[in-house]
């Protein structure tokens, strides 16, 4: 028997055919888009607005004012900061474009955003604006190449030819 304890809060959205897996949390007044899966042990909090075609994996933390776009992936155990001074009394959110990967474990500052397409590397801790079409990895997360260059390496990688 298998018992899946989740906390959807009041005023929730959730678009058609959203996924969400065991002990996640979702606050108040969030939105999340068609077709988008949430991990085990995810806690989305309030005033959150999530994309169509996300999958969030498992043990991520997105704060109140956080906004994602459409075809977002973000690995198991991502920290999204919401308070640039912590503990103060005003909060600002992260905005992550679509069509953007990030890697377990990364941490992006309060406040930055995430242009389109772009890349941030496993474990990076990300402390500024992430520009469109690039890949940034590393503490601090520096931009390394093109979103074009990624293609062409996760490609290679597929086929087997690296």
């Amino acid at each position: 028997m298998h018992n899946i304890i989740n906390f959807i809060g009041k005023n929730v959205k959730l678009g058609k055919n959203v996924k969400i897996w065991h002990f996640t949390y979702i606050g108040d007044n969030t939105e999340i888009g068609d077709n988008t899966k949430i991990g085990s042990l995810v806690h989305i909090d309030y005033n959150v607005k999530i994309g169509k075609n996300c999958m969030i994996e498992g043990m991520v933390y997105i704060p109140p004012l956080t906004v994602i776009g459409d075809n977002v992936f973000i690995g198991p155990g991502v920290i999204i900061t919401n308070d640039p001074y912590p503990p103060s009394k005003k909060l600002v959110g992260i905005y992550i474009s679509d069509n953007v990967v990030i890697g377990a474990g990364a941490i992006l500052k309060a406040g930055i955003k995430v242009g389109e397409n772009s890349i941030i590397g496993m474990g990076s801790v990300v402390t500024k604006d992430v520009p469109c079409n690039t890949v940034v990895y590393g503490n601090p997360a520096k931009i390394r190449y093109s979103y074009d260059e990624y293609v062409k390496r996760r490609r290679s990688w597929e086929e087997g030819t690296i």
